[in-house]
């Protein structure tokens, strides 16, 4: 098919959306009325990114969210984030916390520290939790926030440790001597990875599994009673399960980080199957508390919300969590994708840097983002959305092109290499919106840098 006839089956298949969404997050536009009723009877969501820093990102996913929160009785949103850090924003939405200094949103927020805080720690999260909060102080049914990522080792084993404080002190002291095993490596992750992985160090495998052992039948002996209780049994019940999957962090992680000095492919898939694996005991968490079915919605980049076996990254042996949640709940289970064209994206030059404000360089001719871009200048419509297998499209979005995907690092020198990948959209995606010129997201702390503008084009990319 030719560009123009592609460009025609295109314009009669796509939607155009409302262009004041663009500054407002209008999810509430009869744009999304569609999207949101295809969605809204799934029980998990996935809304993707395609890019770490880009404000209409967060800002639209925000929008649907709330839709499908107040239409369709959506109870949690789980980020790739790391459990403990949720937490935190879980109690304050909740109305639980009991730190003095959560008074707002963005207090909740500071335990997002790790690299990259601002993927969390950005404007545009801080209105949604500030939302939810709010909308639980007008009585509301609470939402959950929750963590699906596992980097957080120490402070997932110390919050393990301090929830057994309270409750038990034995206990408490079992799980210090067993988790002590990372303590000569000051809190670097990559350190113990490295010195484990060439048996440089004895692992601490078995002591994690251990405890893990330990907080799985503490768990499975209380949850039943405390579940069936009241409001103060279900926050409970809600703690244990918290320190529960923390324990859960830490044994993953452990093996994370042993393994990615040896396969990068095996330590990916690793990473994805906890997400998974935290979804699903999530889900089952809350239908014991509550007694009725639930649904989350799932906010991560489009690497792991796409049906990897759509891609060139699946082929190479990779998943993900977008595969593993189709292969899970079938139909039950609706995938939203994004893309742009250009414009600008918060960024940092290297893992672990400082968080700039980079200008993202114009999408290749042979990439599904050209292709809409092209039908951008066609139509005049600055955003839109597609349904990829929708039959009309099949010729159009069945066949490979590549797509960009940046991360918390953006290396535009070698951009064909670091950041675009071959897929197939009509078999990665439920839907697909596109907005044709973006802008970075703002960080809560912005930093000179980020105001200075270019990103050097010297260093590498992650997701």
């Amino acid at each position: 098919m030719g560009r123009e006839g592609t460009l025609e089956v295109l314009r009669g298949a796509a939607r155009p959306l409302p262009d004041e969404g663009l500054r407002e997050g209008s999810g509430r536009s009869s744009g999304y009325d569609e999207l949101v009723r295809r969605a809204g009877d799934a029980r998990v969501v996935l809304i993707g990114e395609a890019t770490h820093g880009t404000l209409e990102f967060y800002r639209e996913r925000a929008a649907i969210t709330r839709r499908l929160i107040e239409e369709h009785r959506f109870g949690a949103v789980a980020i790739e984030g790391d459990w403990p850090d949720a937490h935190r924003v879980h109690r304050f939405v909740r109305g639980d916390s009991d730190e003095d200094a959560d008074a707002r949103a963005a207090d909740a927020l500071r335990g997002f520290r790790r690299f990259p805080a601002w993927m969390w720690r950005n404007e545009e999260v801080k209105d949604f939790v500030s939302w939810l909060r709010r909308r639980a102080v007008r009585g509301s049914p609470p939402v959950g926030f929750h963590g699906l990522d596992l980097y957080s080792l120490y402070s997932s084993a110390d919050a393990v440790i301090r929830y057994l404080d309270r409750l038990d002190p034995r206990a408490a002291a079992r799980a210090r001597h067993r988790y002590g095993c990372f303590e000569h490596f000051n809190d670097d992750t990559l350190a113990y990875g490295y010195a484990a992985s060439f048996d440089l160090e004895s692992s601490c495998e078995n002591l994690v599994v251990a405890q893990l052992h330990e907080m799985r039948d503490r768990y499975a002996t209380s949850i039943c009673r405390k579940s069936r209780g009241g409001t103060d049994a279900k926050r409970a019940a809600d703690e244990l399960f918290f320190a529960e999957r923390n324990a859960q962090v830490v044994r993953t992680a452990e093996e994370y980080y042993r393994t990615m000095f040896r396969d990068r492919v095996a330590s990916w898939n690793l990473r994805d199957r906890h997400m998974m694996e935290t979804l699903e005991a999530l889900l089952e968490h809350m239908e014991r508390r509550d007694g009725e079915p639930s649904k989350v919605v799932v906010w991560a980049h489009n690497s792991h919300v796409g049906d990897a076996r759509a891609t060139e990254l699946g082929r190479r042996g990779e998943w993900s969590l977008g595969q593993l949640a189709r292969e899970r709940y079938g139909a039950g289970c609706y995938s939203i994708g994004f893309s742009t064209h250009t414009g600008t994206v918060t960024a940092a030059s290297r893992w672990g840097g400082v968080a700039k404000r980079a200008r993202v360089r114009p999408s290749r001719p042979d990439s599904y983002e050209w292709l809409f871009h092209e039908l951008s200048l066609a139509t005049g419509w600055r955003r839109f959305l597609v349904y990829p297998p929708d039959p009309e499209l099949a010729d159009v979005l069945g066949p490979p092109r590549l797509q960009r995907a940046i991360g918390v690092v953006y290396r535009p020198a070698s951009e064909r290499v670091s950041h675009y990948f071959e897929a197939r959209l009509a078999r990665q995606f439920d839907a697909m919106i596109h907005i044709d010129e973006t802008h970075a997201v703002e960080p809560l702390e912005r930093p000179g840098a980020w105001h200075g503008g270019e990103v050097p084009e010297t260093f590498p990319s992650a997701l």
